[in-house]
């Protein structure tokens, strides 16, 4: 069977949401306006994603590049890379933020991970354009349909927030961390918790016996 991960970047791999704290930090008006909007549903990922990053100079990239290196990774990613690799299971990221942003964190992983799915920056103009490949329906990063794309005969998704709802309703096998559980538990789709790699990791390998 082949089999597929597909996993979250930010507040699923990093600690802390990055790209929150990046919007936070660098388009706190809008953000403040944003992303209540965004978590209640009023407003689309598509809509509000792109009215908070297109706020932002483009002059404010390379800082945002910098802010995000130093974030920290959650326990267990190295050991659950291992894992995957012995099992001969490809390891893909799916982010609903920046390339460079995951680039920056990920850099030392780069050879390990199939491929890395996100928004693309233009810095051409005096504040910063999106430019993204899956940008479909409601969502700026399609996640599922993505991961469609590979032709996987079953999905695994790692995520975390309401940013993952479309992949993880259509993955095989969902881990999931809160507020995404939320999401999951109201629309009865079944999942397995997780605060680090090392119980993704171990919940996988009881999973593949």
């Amino acid at each position: 069977m082949k089999r597929m991960v597909f996993c979250d970047f930010d507040g699923t791999i990093t600690v802390e949401e990055t790209f929150v704290a990046m919007l936070k930090r660098f388009a706190p008006e809008a953000a403040a306006q944003v992303l209540p909007e965004i978590y209640s549903k009023r407003v689309t990922l598509r809509q509000g994603v792109r009215q908070m990053v297109e706020a932002i100079p483009s002059s404010s990239y390379s800082d945002i590049i910098e802010f995000t290196r130093p974030k920290a990774i959650r326990p267990g990613f190295v050991e659950l890379l291992n894992f995957l690799e012995q099992e001969s299971i490809p390891f893909i990221v799916i982010s609903g933020g920046f390339r460079g942003m995951v680039e920056a964190v990920l850099e030392p992983f780069l050879d390990r991970i199939v491929a890395i799915h996100a928004m693309d920056i233009d810095t051409t103009d005096t504040c910063l354009r999106l430019n993204s490949p899956y940008e479909s329906g409601t969502e700026i990063v399609a996640k599922a349909e993505i991961m469609a794309t590979y032709g996987a005969d079953e999905t695994i998704a790692i995520g975390d927030s309401v940013t993952d709802w479309n992949l993880a309703m259509a993955a095989s096998l969902v881990f999931a961390r809160p507020p995404l559980t939320q999401y999951l538990e109201e629309q009865k789709k079944p999942y397995l918790a997780w605060e680090d790699f090392f119980e993704v990791r171990t919940q996988l390998k009881s999973y593949l016996k």
